[in-house]
């Protein structure tokens, strides 16, 4: 794979940085986000973390999802120098964003639902918002519609099981179609079916493949991953890079409790590049 490099209008020089970025979810969606913005900083270190112990952040009150992900990156930045956060989880970026930036030095992006560019690609006027129960209650989420979908129809549906779905799909357990059938059965009974559907849950590309199985073929699905990639990339290219702490030699997976559901998940992450599991209990 060639490598890319970032432009630094500094002495006219080039430089190829090798910054660390640290990808925090509740379970493992945020591997969607991860491989999008390695796509584009391939010679990137990360660091992804996910709250295994705390899973699923769907159905928990803002203020245990504010402490829980607070004290996870804190334990992290103890050991390691990180240049970029990226909360991977939209439930937990509709809460956190606010602590997180007024307390830590470096840049931190979120994950919000699609709603704008899928204004722009909607060709009936409905959009779908599928994503946890939390973030479509969300205020923040009401307000992503209210100022950019004014003129749409904009039909919100909240499942945490789909969640549960996209983890047991990277276990490689059994998922039946019939159950995407009965979740997503709300639209299917409307009288204009979306044709734009917003994922706006970084577990839910992982399910995209099903979720097309059961919705009409002109539907088309958007998420946040490439736009997060594109920010990340624009944030990193603003920055220069250095370090007080050792880095990181190759990705590592961090989780907050170790049992045989993560031990399976083992092999998964090696796929994705992280060799090295640790856990931070919190």
């Amino acid at each position: 794979m060639q490598l890319k490099t970032i432009m630094l209008a500094e002495k006219d020089s080039v430089m190829t940085l090798s910054p660390t970025i640290l990808i925090f979810d509740s379970g493992v969606g945020g591997l969607s986000i991860y491989k999008e913005i390695r796509q584009l900083l391939p010679y990137a270190h990360f660091i992804f973390a996910f709250d295994n112990a705390g899973f699923p952040y769907g159905e928990k009150p803002a203020e245990q999802i504010i402490s829980r992900t607070y004290r996870l990156i804190e334990k992290i930045v103890v050991h390691y120098t990180i240049d970029l956060v990226v909360i991977a989880c939209n439930t937990a970026s509709t809460v956190v964003l606010p602590k997180l930036r007024q307390h830590f030095p470096f840049p931190i992006v979120g994950v919000v639902p699609a709603i704008k560019p899928a204004v722009a690609l909607t060709r009936n006027g409905v959009i779908g918002l599928l994503a946890t129960r939390a973030t479509v209650n969300r205020e923040y989420t009401h307000d992503l519609i209210r100022r950019f979908a004014p003129h749409c129809q904009v039909e919100l549906l909240g499942s945490s099981r789909l969640v549960e779905l996209a983890e047991e799909k990277l276990h490689s357990k059994p998922i039946y179609l019939s159950e995407f059938s009965e979740i997503i059965l709300p639209w299917l009974t409307l009288a204009k079916i979306p044709d734009t559907i917003v994922l706006g849950c970084t577990h839910f590309p992982l399910l995209k493949f099903e979720l097309q199985s059961v919705l009409p073929a002109t539907c088309q699905f958007i998420d946040s991953g490439v736009a997060v990639a594109q920010r990340v990339y624009s944030l990193l290219d603003k920055l220069s890079i250095t370090h007080t702490k050792p880095v990181i030699e190759s990705n590592i997976a961090i989780c907050t409790c170790t049992n045989d559901y993560v031990n399976k998940l083992d092999n998964v992450l090696a796929n994705y590049g992280f060799m090295t599991r640790l856990t931070y209990k919190i």
